[in-house]
């Protein structure tokens, strides 16, 4: 694939991203859904795509469309591979040029988050092999293997679906690469529906403390634009021009932290491969980017330790990870495959909508019982993750706390550290098919089931009822 190619393909992200913002301020109904720009671009670069745009002109004749829409194959083919490159950069930038808090406050907003992230990843395979080998086994006569498709598609997202493809067709379940990743789909588009649903709920109630859609918001407001004096700084120079841009500066740090987090995950699989690859493999599995944000972490520490914290500044890494939020939300939209859905849509459709409801369920009923502050803007991020996409989670936590006053976007961060290296795409995700095979479902649920009711009576019966998991400092407070 040619640089240019490439090139045309990031610029039209941009386009997107223009053509979205004049969407936003001009219609009414996007700016009462509290709809983001990349929203709205992703979705019109999906219409314009092959899945749409170019099944109508297959229709018709107009055969030169239906590979890649009005973009063309490469292009379709660079933004595919955009989600799981910048998605790293979003996690690299999470703790760069802020201090690493105490222990004590990452342990209090740890604690509940992870419980309620563990409920989700381990009650989406207790529901999900439940249902496969109670219902969908004996009645469409599919493989158990059939019911850890929530936890790969929804928690583990299209970069764990395909990742785990080969896998399951070398375990002899060829269709399974498929259905995880319309899995994925379903997942996605779902996650923002309900999420925005969910938004718009909670400002209409009161749940969120950060958005009232009863208040007649500033016109720029509702427009998602700053006028005037209100415009903030985007950020402050931390080296002189006259030596290196300060910008350069920052993105060869988020360069660095990611190059760290690869040399991080490749020592893991070496180890692996010596150890007990041939048994079954789990690190070739577990994603880039949370070693990415450990990587962050490791140099905010030695940046902490030799006193040189003045050469980073968070609202430059803001910047950074927002934009990489921005072009990969578009691009993962635009991307989304509509195929896979209609081959096993039965059991397929059952499954999606069990795994639906049990995450509904999740963020709605045990959320508020398990986090005692901010539990909307906070349950929020877990739901959108659980969802398909880590960045579908950051997406919705921007819009019910756009000016992170609350703790969500840190919570997050810190759960993700010890969350992400088993679900989602880490160990569990990629030992959860071969223990399935060998073993059978039953072994595998007891554990899962195991571990969920530990996360339930933990977030219940502890983080719920102690008054310290809601005692810390917020930009609200």
């Amino acid at each position: 694939m040619s640089p240019s190619t490439v090139g045309l393909a990031l610029l039209l992200l941009g386009i997107f991203a223009i053509v979205g913002t004049l969407i936003r301020v001009r219609s009414r109904r996007t700016q009462k859904l509290f709809l983001p720009v990349s929203i709205i671009a992703g979705f019109i670069a999906l219409i314009l795509g092959p899945e749409v745009l170019g099944r109508l002109a297959g229709l018709v004749g107009l055969d030169a469309l239906t590979e890649g829409g009005l973009f063309g194959a490469d292009v379709m083919s660079v933004w595919s591979e955009l989600p799981g490159l910048l998605i790293s950069v979003v996690f690299a930038t999470m703790f760069l040029g802020e201090a690493i808090p105490s222990p004590k406050r990452a342990v209090t907003l740890l604690g509940p988050q992870l419980s309620l992230g563990v409920t989700f990843g381990a009650g989406q395979y207790v529901v999900g092999i439940l249902v496969a080998v109670l219902l969908l086994v004996p009645l469409f006569d599919i493989s158990p293997m059939f019911g850890a498709l929530i936890e790969i598609g929804f928690e583990g997202g299209h970069g764990t679906a395909a990742g785990m493809a080969p896998v399951m067709a070398e375990l002899g379940f060829e269709e399974g690469g498929d259905l995880a990743l319309a899995m994925a789909t379903v997942g996605i588009v779902s996650g923002i529906l309900i999420g925005v649903i969910a938004v718009n709920w909670a400002a209409r109630t009161g749940h969120s403390q950060f958005l009232d859609s009863k208040a007649e918001l500033p016109e720029d407001e509702q427009r998602g634009v700053y006028a005037g004096d209100d415009q903030p700084s985007g950020g402050k120079l931390t080296v002189r021009a006259s030596s290196l841009e300060s910008l350069t500066l920052h993105i060869g740090i988020v360069g660095l932290a990611i190059v760290i987090g690869q040399l991080l995950l490749m020592g893991m699989q070496a180890i692996e491969r010596a150890l007990w690859a041939d048994f079954v493999e789990i690190f070739a599995y577990v994603p880039l980017f949370p070693l990415a944000m450990l990587g962050g972490v490791i140099i905010q520490l030695v940046i902490d330790r030799t006193g040189r914290g003045d050469l980073l500044d968070r609202g430059t890494m803001e910047r950074i990870q927002g934009a990489s939020l921005d072009l990969l939300i578009i691009a993962a939209l635009a991307t989304l495959s509509l195929d896979a859905i209609a081959n096993n849509f039965g059991p397929f459709a059952i499954l999606a909508v069990v795994g639906i409801a049990w995450n509904v369920f999740v963020l709605f009923v045990l959320a508020p019982r398990y986090i005692s502050r901010f539990w909307f803007e906070r349950g929020i991020g877990d739901f959108g993750q659980s969802m398909g996409v880590t960045a579908t989670g950051l997406l919705l936590m921007r819009m019910a706390d756009p000016n992170r006053k609350s703790p969500a976007y840190e919570s997050f961060g810190y759960k993700q550290l010890v969350f992400e290296p088993f679900f989602g795409g880490g160990i569990i995700t990629a030992a959860a098919i071969p223990l399935i095979v060998q073993f059978g479902p039953f072994p595998f649920l007891i554990g899962m089931s195991i571990l969920l009711i530990a996360a339930i009576l933990s977030g219940l019966l502890y983080f719920g009822r102690n008054p310290r998991f809601g005692d810390f400092e917020t930009k609200a407070d």
